[in-house]
């Protein structure tokens, strides 16, 4: 699987979550604090963010459960940056 896959997946995935709601790839990278056309490379694979590539294939090796949990301690991690 390509990264440029992986991204379209979880960008779906979020707007699914938003009711089906569009997210434009603006609003996706201002999110991520990138710039838009960064966002459209990694999204038609035109660039490949190498962390990107190798945390997915992390997350590969895990069950998913512990993907679940891996998930929750992020979003605790960035509830709590958010928090200072």
């Amino acid at each position: 699987m390509k990264v440029s896959d992986i991204f379209n997946i979880v960008h779906n995935a979020l707007e699914a979550k938003n009711h089906g709601r569009k997210i434009s790839q603006k609003a996706m990278a201002e999110e991520l604090g990138i710039s838009m056309r960064t966002y459209q490379d990694w999204r038609t694979g035109k660039a490949q963010p190498i962390a990107a590539r190798a945390l997915m294939q992390m997350l590969g090796e895990l069950d998913d459960d512990e993907i679940i949990r891996v998930v929750h301690k992020i979003r605790a991690l960035d509830e709590q940056s958010d928090s200072k």
